[in-house]
Formats: structure tokens, sequence, C-alpha cells
């Protein structure tokens, strides 16, 4: 036990299933969830959509709410319930010298000027002229500055006053293991004390959609769990929107505000295997190996996206690195991209605080295990590149 150890205060989290930890966790630790989703909307694809939420719960002012695109308010929303549920909503010293490391993608496309653009592609031969035309007359200049990635870490700082240092990562799923990867880094090296970390999704946007469609990667035809989905279902990957932010302090910190820790973050592993030479199985073997895991059986929270290729990998590996109970959530809220290392690790802390594991999300397909868990592996791997890996332990 170190003073700069770190634990995990704080738990924000918004997905089909609901908004906040306790939601998520009334909903996951009883038998038989069901997975809320969207068939018709977007037909033939299947999404995991939004619920219904009053933005003005974390973003009281309508000027702030109307400036952000949905993937920025439902990033600053979830960052302001991590901050409540971590007691540090109303502390301004803590706010102010609190670091804040976001995973973004980019902003959403204006659909409505693609749309102009295309249909007037079809009249006219000159396009490369048109297509300057529209984009001097039709896009906002406004747009280009919403499309930033680092907005999202903007808006958090502006609604909740966080203003220590900031960093945005890209990349998918590995800029959501980076960005919890570098602020545990940090807080052990007594370079940060208390830290804001996490992503947010939009999936219920034709441009996010189209994205993975182009790759191959969306499954087709009627909902499955992710362990379920055939090659011919098409890609895999059902997408979900969804956000998760994580308040991460040194040990020492938060016993001297008086703070209780859901759980503790251990060993942080993140690889970037060379895929194509078939390598990944053992890839992940490896990283999970070097998180030190101990002997028993252990609950997984595994953020595998149904992508065939990566999830059949991620499941060979686990089989063979361990003892595990594995739980893919991804079944219940949709592939949300950056968000899925973070969200993996905020579920695996709530299971070590409640002191019970999730039951089976798909019991053909996942084993059981007793016993208040003492530890839980977190994967995230990502559909096409970068691997991630946690270990989770009792505070």
């Amino acid at each position: 036990m170190s003073a700069n150890d770190v634990v995990i205060t704080g738990i924000g989290l918004v997905s089909s299933l609901g908004e906040g930890a306790d939601r998520h966790w009334q909903i996951l630790s009883a038998p038989g969830a069901k997975p809320v989703i969207e068939a018709e909307r977007f037909t033939p694809y299947t999404v995991h959509p939004l619920p219904e939420i009053d933005w003005s719960r974390q973003i009281p002012k309508r000027g702030d709410q109307r400036q952000m695109e949905t993937w920025q308010r439902l990033g600053t929303y979830a960052a302001g319930l991590a901050l409540d549920d971590a007691g540090m909503k109303e502390n301004e010293a803590l706010l102010a010298s609190m670091d804040m490391i976001v995973a973004a993608g980019g902003g959403e496309r204006d659909m409505a000027v693609d749309q102009v653009i295309l249909d007037a592609g079809r009249a006219r031969n000159d396009r490369d002229m048109l297509l300057n035309e529209k984009l001097t007359t039709e896009l906002r200049p406004t747009l280009f500055l919403a499309q930033l990635s680092n907005l999202l870490a903007g808006n958090i700082s502006i609604v909740h006053k966080v203003t220590g240092s900031s960093r945005t990562f890209m990349g998918e799923e590995g800029a959501g293991v980076a960005a919890v990867e570098t602020a545990a880094a940090r807080i052990r090296a007594g370079q940060s004390s208390h830290a804001l970390v996490g992503a947010a999704f939009q999936t219920e946007h034709a441009d996010m959609l189209l994205g993975y469609e182009l790759g191959g990667l969306l499954h087709r035809k009627r909902w499955k769990s992710i362990w379920k989905r055939a090659a011919n279902d098409g890609g895999g990957i059902v997408t979900g929107s969804g956000a998760a932010f994580l308040v991460l302090e040194s040990r020492a910190h938060a016993k001297q505000r008086g703070r209780n820790a859901y759980a503790a973050l251990g060993k942080v592993e993140s690889g970037s295997a060379r895929r194509a030479e078939g390598n990944l199985t053992e890839a992940i073997s490896g990283l999970v190996r070097a998180l030190g895991l101990p002997g028993e059986r252990l609950l997984a929270l595994s953020g595998a996206s149904g992508a065939h290729a990566a999830t059949g990998a991620e499941r060979s590996a686990l089989s063979g690195a361990g003892d595990f109970a594995v739980r893919g959530f991804s079944s219940l809220t949709g592939h949300m991209k950056e968000v899925q290392f973070p969200f993996a690790i905020a579920l695996a802390a709530l299971a070590i605080h409640n002191g019970a594991p999730y039951p089976a999300f798909d019991p053909e397909n996942e084993s059981g295990i007793d016993g208040a868990p003492q530890a839980a592996l977190a994967t995230a791997v990502g559909y096409r590149r970068f691997e991630g890996a946690a270990l989770v332990v009792r505070a």
C-alpha cells in the first residue's frame, strides 16, 4: 500500500440502460438484464440509443447546451455525474487543481450540407468548383470549431470549472486506454493528485454508422449477444451511445479529504499488436499476464466489440491466460468506441464496491462465479487496432 496508489472515487455513466453508477449497478446486477435497442431508425442496423436526459441537471445554462453537439453534451453531462459522485462538484479549489484527460473522436458532420452537395453533384460535372462553392456558402464558421476533438475537454472546463492541465487523445479504443493509463501513471509518479478521465460517443448520427459500415463492421440482422454474432450477419458490431468518466485520486489525496473509494486501479497495460501477423491472441494473453493477476477465479469485464476477429481472439486469450468469468457488457450497451475502457473499469469497480459479481449477461456463453470479488479484470480490445487491460482491486 502506497500514498500514491490510484483509487477510484467518482463514477459517471450514461448508456442506453440509463444514467448514473447506481442505475447501472441495479440493472446489470439483476439476472436477465435486457438491452435497449432501436432497430427501425437506421435499418438494417441496430443501435443502443441514449435514454431521455434532462441536460440541465449537469449543464444548467441553455446557451452552453445549444453550442454543444450531442456527444459534447453527453461527455460534459457524464463528467458532471462523476464529479458529483466524488463530492467535488462544488469545491472550487479541488476543481482548479484537477487534471483532465479525455478520449475523443471528431465532431458530428452537418448532414444537411452533405446532402445539398450530393444532390447538386448529380446535376453538375464541375464538382471541384461545386465543392468550393458549398464550402464557402453552406458551412458555418463555427462548425469547424465544433469539430475539434478538444472541444469536449473545453466544455467540461467551462461548465464544471475543471481548470488544471488538460489532454485529449484520439484513436478509438486506444484513446480510452491511453487516457486511463496516462492519468494513473501521473498519479503514481506524484505528478498529479486527482484527475478526471473519460470519454463520450454518440452513435445516433448517420456519419458515425457510415464509418463503421465502410469497413464492413456492422451487424445487420436481429440483435444477438456479442458472443453469438455470426459472419453471415455482417461485421459483428452493434454500436451504442454512451459516456463514462472516472475521478481518479492518489490514496493520500482521497484520505486527506475523507473520501472512500469504490476500488483501486492496479496495473494498466496496453499494446498494439501487428494483427496481420496473426498474433492477436498471444498479444492479449501477454497483456493480461503482465498485470500480475491473483491466482483465484476472476470476474472479467470485457469491452469486446463483437467484431469477429478481435472478439474471437480476446475470447481465446482469456480462456488461456487465467480462470475468468467473462462479462461482455457491449451486448447490453452496444460498442461505444473510446468509452469502452473507462466503462469496463467503472463496472469492475462497482462489482468490487458492492461485494457481488454480475450474473451472466449471456448465460449460454458466460460462466458463473460466486463470492464477493476482491479483484476484477477490465479489457478493451479495439476492433481494428490497440489493446488494453487493467486490474481493479479492493481499495
